[in-house]
């Protein structure tokens, strides 16, 4: 089984790999895991200020630090995972990351903002379930 798990180094996304770690211990195989951030473009004009070798340290060290505790619980665990930063909208990506990678489910948190915030904002999580091929596992 394929799984790519979602996170944002928030304590929601650890929530997530947490439930990861349990889900595959019912599983007869262990699953391959990708660990995906999805970090969004800074604004074109912040970009020309830092340079190209400026932003692609930015986004690495945002990814590194979003990634540090849902790394080490997947370590603990003994889960085999590979990494994955990617620049983009983050449901869009997160989507797209699951079909090139033909991951057979998505596992994310979510922050579970109030109804109205999310008619006014939206949720990634919302936008990931309502376009994903596969399923989705949100955690809390």
């Amino acid at each position: 089984m394929k799984i790519l798990l979602a996170v944002d180094g928030s304590e929601i996304g650890l929530a997530a790999v947490r439930h990861l770690v349990e889900l595959s211990k019912s599983l007869a195989d262990l699953p391959a895991v990708t660990l995906l951030y999805v970090d969004p473009p800074l604004l074109r004009s912040v970009a020309l200020e830092l340079g190209s070798d400026g932003v692609e340290r930015y986004h690495a060290e945002n990814g590194a630090y979003a990634m540090k505790k849902a790394r080490i619980a997947l370590k603990r665990a003994q889960l085999p995972f590979v990494e994955k930063i990617v620049v983009g909208e983050p449901a869009e990506s997160i989507v797209k990351q699951a079909k090139s990678g033909k991951a057979d489910l998505i596992v994310m948190g979510t922050h579970g903002r109030g109804a109205l915030k999310q008619l006014l904002v939206g949720s990634v999580a919302l936008k990931v379930i309502a376009t994903s091929p596969v399923p989705v596992v949100v955690a809390r």
